[in-house]
Order: C-alpha cells, then structure tokens, then sequence
C-alpha cells in the first residue's frame, strides 16, 4: 500500500512539473508574439475569427470570417488585402496576420455593431513618400508600407475608448489623432503616442 501512494505521490509530482513547464512555454509565447497568446487565451477567439470594414476612401463594405479553428482562409484574407490597398493607387500587399488578429482582439473586447471604418490600411511605398512631403506625422518606414498597421475608427465608439481597448492588449504601437478622429495600431513595438 505505501509504495502504491508514492508512486501516484511522483505520478502527481510530475504532472506538476509538465504543467509548469507547459505554463513557461506559453509565457514565453506571450513574450515573443503577444497577438498569439492573446488569441490562445480567449476562447471566443478559437473557433471562428471574424473581422467587418468600411473603406472610408472607397466605400466598400466587408464583413469576412478569416480564420477557422486556427487556420487562416486564403480567399478571406485576399478580400481583406483588397479593402485594405494603397486606395491611392491601387497596389495590393498582404496584411499580416498578426494585426488581423490584433483587430479581432481589439473587436472582442469592444464588441462594436459597425465595421471598423478604415482610413488608411497598406501604404506603398510612393504614397508613404508624398504623404511625407505634406506632414511631418508620416513615418519614413511606416508599418503601413509592411501591411503591419492601420488607422481604424467605429462609428458610435469614441476614439479614445478605442485608443484605451487597444492600449489595454499591451501589442504593438498605438496613436491615437483625436483631431483626425482615428486610432493607428500595429504590430511593431509596444509604443504610444
């Protein structure tokens, strides 16, 4: 009987020591690329990952799920690439994932009824240029270029509430332009302004 508990005192002991180990795999997960484990840690985000625009430049509309039980959707995200282009010229570039994933976090925890209405999504490199010579609030090597930023807003959701949500997730950089009435996010390094 003794060497019966001890044996499920060790079968105890390092079912401990697994989970431990699994706990500091996930942390250093957190650490490296936080838009993932913030997915990995919201049970809405697993299953179905859905994302709504409005091209504030183009008009166009679109509500698209781009993820399904971890994988992502070629067709869903090709749609996303083309709402989200250098409306000034047309060029297409692939949004990361990650910022996708950074939206529907963001979308998550405002719950909005609208879309996020885009004011500028993928940059090329021209359009970065002439934007440029116009402010001094453009970035000579803008995430936007990289399809790792955009600038967002919701309709019927203050864009300082909106700045607070995407502050709150602690990924990436966030602006915030209430004179422009938007919010910029990205995947870079954690910044604010």
């Amino acid at each position: 009987m003794y060497f019966s508990i001890n044996r499920y005192r060790r079968a105890d002991s390092r079912l401990l020591r697994r989970d431990f180990l699994k706990l500091g795999l996930v942390v250093t997960g957190a650490v490296l690329n936080p838009v993932s484990a913030l997915a990995a840690f919201d049970s809405k985000a697993d299953a179905f990952k859905n994302l709504a625009f409005y091209n504030t430049h183009t008009n166009e509309r679109l509500h698209v799920c781009y993820c399904r039980s971890g994988k992502y959707d070629n067709k869903a995200l090709s749609k996303i690439n083309h709402i989200l282009r250098d409306h000034r010229n047309g060029e297409v570039k692939a949004i990361d994932t990650q910022l996708l994933d950074l939206l529907h976090a963001v979308s998550l925890k405002t719950n909005p009824r609208e879309p996020f209405h885009v004011i500028s999504g993928y940059r090329s490199p021209a359009t970065n240029k002439k934007l440029r010579k116009k402010s001094t609030g453009v970035a000579s090597r803008s995430l936007h270029m990289q399809g790792k930023a955009i600038d967002i807003r919701i309709s019927g959701f203050r864009t300082r509430q909106l700045r607070n949500v995407a502050r709150k997730l602690k990924v990436g950089g966030v602006g915030y332009y209430p004179k422009s009435d938007f919010v910029h996010v990205d995947i870079g390094r954690v910044r604010y302004w």
